[in-house]
């Protein structure tokens, strides 16, 4: 239980986030715009952001 709460508390994790949930309100107001091309991209981009992270987190775990 310790690893996952120093995990989810870890600025990689917290700054994933941050760009997880930014991509996700560009997608939303993509669509509320009824601008396709920005709602691909918040989709595009929140995918991007989860897959570094945890690329980031196995090369971590991988070297320790």
């Amino acid at each position: 239980m310790k690893t996952f709460i120093r995990k989810i508390t870890s600025r990689k994790f917290l700054i994933s986030l941050a760009a997880f949930l930014g991509s996700i309100g560009t997608s939303v107001a993509g669509l509320t715009t009824e601008h396709e091309t920005v709602a691909t991209a918040g989709i595009i981009c929140a995918a991007v952001s989860a897959a570094i992270y945890a690329a980031c987190e196995a090369y971590v775990d991988a070297n320790a």
